[in-house]
């Protein structure tokens, strides 16, 4: 079911899993643009979602918003429940990531990123690791120190089995001579999931991308450790893995995909509008404020890239005894 309302008179309320945003606009590329994070609300997929669209009613390249959510196995059952609804919808856009390849790679589901059609890849971003304000390891040294003592003493928590936030810690574990199998991580199906976990002590340490956690570290709830980027990033109060000594980068992408089954016309008509979007202040502002890094791809070279990632990231699978 979803919640509609109009910008003027409410709030979306944070806890609302499927909201929908009305406005009144002229001249638009799209109508109703239907976006599926497939993802719990305030993870990555979610955030990319509206924030992205709030850049195409900025840009005046759509009616209306509506957001739903579908979390789970990796991010592919919000992948199959979008591409059996939406074909031939040029108003549908999925949110997708270095994640649902590595879900796709492990699962093998039915439905996969090949059965919708790929629009643009918008940014990648570096995973930081982060610990609660309370917790005792004040440096990245600290909780290597005890990670290295005693592995299963340190619970890892992060996206789904096997997802980048996984590969990173295993490879990390790998790099310190860790054997994979003692790395305590616990997989969740969404960001805010892993979040309240971390700030309920259930977590030692979280991983996942700087945008998900920045409010918390503004907040001083979270404290950075350090970030898995080959050098340090403008924003971001965080040493590199690759200073502390470990050669280890980990790093996500995100993008956005079709409905299956559109017209070249129709497909040019989405495409314009995302790019549209990415040129808007609001989207700028959050690029700035989250320390993504844009990397902007579209139309069939996307979909290429995404082919080839299938190979890099199995590769990384096998290498870190995921796969």
């Amino acid at each position: 079911m979803f919640t509609s309302f109009r910008r003027s008179s409410c709030r979306m309320p944070i806890a609302t899993a499927v909201a929908a945003i009305v406005l009144s606009t002229s001249a638009l590329a799209l109508d109703t643009v239907k976006f599926m994070a497939p993802g719990s609300v305030g993870g990555g997929y979610d955030q990319t979602a509206r924030i992205l669209g709030k850049a195409l009613i900025e840009a005046n390249a759509v009616k209306s918003l509506t957001f739903e959510n579908k979390g789970g196995a990796g991010g592919t059952l919000g992948l199959a429940q979008f591409a059996n609804s939406t074909k031939g919808d040029p108003n549908a856009l999925l949110v997708v990531g270095a994640n649902m390849v590595t879900s796709e790679e492990q699962n093998k589901p039915q439905i996969t990123m090949k059965d919708v059609t790929p629009i643009a890849r918008l940014f990648t971003e570096y995973n930081v690791l982060a610990v609660s304000e309370a917790s005792p390891y004040k440096t990245l040294e600290d909780l290597l120190s005890a990670f290295k003592a005693n592995p299963s003493s340190i619970k890892w928590g992060g996206g789904s089995k096997g997802s980048i936030d996984h590969i990173g810690i295993a490879e990390l574990a790998s790099k310190m001579d860790v054997p994979i199998n003692m790395v305590n991580y616990v997989a969740y199906a969404g960001g805010g999931e892993v979040v309240a976990a971390t700030l309920g002590g259930h977590i030692t340490v979280i991983t996942g991308g700087y945008a998900e956690l920045a409010k918390y570290v503004q907040a001083k709830q979270f404290r950075l450790l350090a970030i898995g980027a080959p050098e340090r990033v403008p924003g971001i109060d965080a040493p590199t893995l690759k200073e502390k000594g470990y050669d280890v980068t980990i790093n996500n992408w995100r993008g956005v995909y079709g409905a299956a089954g559109l017209s070249p016309d129709q497909r040019k008509q989405v495409i314009d509008a995302v790019l549209a979007a990415t040129n808007s202040k609001v989207w700028q502002e959050n690029v700035k404020v989250n320390a993504w890094s844009p990397s902007i791809l579209t139309g069939d070279e996307f979909g290429k890239f995404v082919e080839d990632d299938h190979v890099r990231l199995r590769a990384m699978l096998v290498k870190v005894g995921l796969l």
